[in-house]
């Protein structure tokens, strides 16, 4: 189903938002490893930010706002906040979060090459070129107010594993927060069935409360978006 939307959208898109949409479809090829999407990052580096322009991607503006909603001014300068943009790329969210004040940023992404472009920015306070994955972190428990996820979920990215190590970095009260295309729910085998049951075992758990969530249009390449909040208990 999803290289047969892949085709009715380039045929319909001109040659440039096409290029831009079938580079991104690479990255989320069905049957993908994690190393082998780290790897397509890394190549695909150089040309992302044109091919992933505000026009055509907006999920860094969506992670952003949803942050911003979370600690809002009101409770306190910003800077205090300690934020980890996961599968970070090339700094687009760390951009958007520093111009609202958010200052206090380490960036995570499986990709040198991504992260090259990302520390040329100055917008994090650290960089780990690390997966996020069922694997322990080099980051202490409680180390964050919140762990963000814009754009780092899809074939042979962040498994449904990941949200237990993304809760053990996230202190209490902090915030965990994915953006994400609505429609890898049921397109990408890994979180078909899978992700919002785990979502709601790790709140009968005890480990997070899940706030409501957000359907947002035109997230991807005129694809809705959904954004998943949850606050660490």
């Amino acid at each position: 189903m999803a290289e047969e939307k892949a085709k009715q959208f380039i045929q319909s898109s001109n040659a440039t938002d096409s290029q831009a949409y079938c580079a991104n479809f690479g990255a989320h090829k069905p049957g993908m490893s994690m190393e082998e999407v780290a790897e397509y990052y890394s190549k695909w580096a150089a040309d992302y930010e044109h091919d992933l322009s505000q026009d055509r991607y907006l999920g860094p503006y969506y992670a952003c706002k949803a942050v911003a909603e979370e600690f809002p001014l009101t409770l306190g300068d910003r800077k205090s906040v300690r934020i980890l943009d996961v599968a970070c790329g090339t700094g687009f969210l760390g951009e958007k979060l520093k111009e609202e004040g958010f200052t206090n940023v380490d960036g995570l992404d499986p990709s040198d090459k991504m992260l090259d472009v990302a520390r040329a920015k100055d917008v994090y306070n650290k960089l780990y070129c690390e997966f996020m994955s069922e694997a322990t972190l080099p980051i202490d428990n409680g180390t964050y107010s919140c762990v963000v996820v814009a754009g780092g979920m899809g074939e042979g990215h962040i498994p449904c594993a990941a949200l237990t190590e993304m809760i053990r970095i996230v202190k209490p009260g902090g915030y965990v927060i994915i953006v994400m295309r609505e429609e890898y729910l049921s397109h990408v085998q890994e979180y078909k069935g899978k992700l919002e049951q785990r979502f709601m075992e790790l709140e009968n758990e005890g480990r997070w409360k899940s706030c409501p969530r957000k359907i947002v249009p035109k997230y991807s390449f005129d694809n809705n978006g959904i954004i998943f909040k949850f606050k660490v208990c």
